[in-house]
């Protein structure tokens, strides 16, 4: 059975390679030498936990596999059922104008195993068995043993989108899915999602790509000295930084305005064996990371995270107004219903006047 399953990989190997199927566009990252954090989609072909998924890729801190994909509190055992979306995150580092993971994760290979079988199906066609043989060297890409190390290249960007900084996020497309769709549900426009992803019509778009897609972060006043500048936390997810300490969150409902911070309660990592003090600089005793005081009007005024060094973990108090932006649509409409009742009153006495 095990060389049946041998022969089938080879020969879909071989079947592929002269295939006229092309190969997706690459990632664009033009920043050579520059890491970030990225997101990918993952859809096991099997049922699976957490845990499962959290080793297979690698991810350092399961806190953050939680934070990225939004879910509360929940077990390492916790169950995800096949093809259900788990959103991954990792480091992109950017070289030669694109942009892949760096240097993990990194498959070991066990009996059974082909080139094709790690890509389409351990690794849901997150790259191809192509880009595996290339970033590993492989001379022969149906030759490969067991117990060796094949690192997968993870697509991904790092490059600012339309002069903002983002979180670049593989979405994998659904059967259902358009780029107008895809659009509209994460905040951007189809001809930046065509630009960014080296399409030239709508319907390029196929079902199962890997889709470039910029997520809006939530703007912080992380100082640039900071060990986790720059922090960037993409739109419905959280993360914990400053050694586990402090707890940040970009909720969509403040229209990315600002980075949410607050003490995390959770045990300090590395050699601190308590969280430093969290109070504001110039705030008196009763200012806290995350408390929020109103300035009078629409403004309101918190004791905002800025970052943390080996010892200290700094805060600042950040005035912002939390006035709703005006479009000037409430003005528009009225006009336009002014303008429908003058019309109306002349359509009425030009009907009187022909009847007479």
């Amino acid at each position: 059975m095990g060389y049946a399953k041998v022969l089938l990989g080879v020969l879909l190997v071989s079947a592929l390679s002269i295939s006229t199927a092309q190969p997706l566009a690459p990632f664009k990252c033009s920043k050579a030498g520059s890491t970030c954090t990225a997101l990918i989609d993952y859809m096991s072909p099997n049922k699976t936990t957490l845990s499962v998924i959290q080793n297979l890729f690698q991810v350092k801190k399961f806190r953050n596999l939680l934070g990225i994909n939004n879910f509360s509190s929940t077990s390492e055992n916790q169950t995800i059922n096949a093809q259900q979306k788990i959103r991954i995150p990792f480091t992109c580092a950017c070289s030669n104008g694109t942009g892949h993971s760096n240097g993990s994760p990194v498959y070991t290979v066990v009996g059974g195993d082909v080139l094709y079988h790690i890509a389409a199906e351990v690794f849901s066609g997150l790259v191809t068995y192509q880009e595996i043989a290339a970033a590993n060297k492989l001379p022969d890409a149906n030759k490969i043993e067991v117990g060796q190390k094949l690192w997968i290249p993870l697509p991904c960007s790092c490059d600012d989108v339309d002069g903002s900084k983002v979180v670049h996020y593989g979405r994998l497309v659904d059967s259902e899915s358009t780029v107008e769709s895809i659009a509209e549900q994460y905040g951007t426009t189809s001809s930046t999602l065509l630009s960014l992803n080296q399409m030239t019509n709508v319907s390029d778009l196929k079902a199962g790509q890997v889709l470039d897609v910029p997520l809006k972060a939530c703007t912080s006043n992380i100082s640039s000295t900071s060990l986790d500048y720059p922090l960037l936390v993409a739109r419905d997810t959280y993360i914990y930084t400053a050694r586990n300490c402090i707890k940040c969150t970009c909720d969509p409902a403040n229209n990315y305005t600002s980075l949410q911070c607050e003490a995390s309660g959770l045990k300090p990592l590395s050699n601190w064996t308590a969280c430093p003090a969290m109070q504001c600089e110039g705030a008196g005793n009763n200012q806290y990371i995350g408390n929020i005081t109103s300035s009078g009007g629409c403004n309101q005024t918190t004791c905002a995270y800025t970052g943390y060094d080996s010892q200290t973990i700094f805060a600042s108090l950040v005035t912002e107004s939390t006035c709703p932006a005006s479009d000037g649509t409430n003005s528009g409409i009225q006009g336009l219903r002014w303008n429908f009742l003058f019309i109306s009153i002349q359509l009425i006495f030009i009907c009187l006047h022909l009847s007479h």
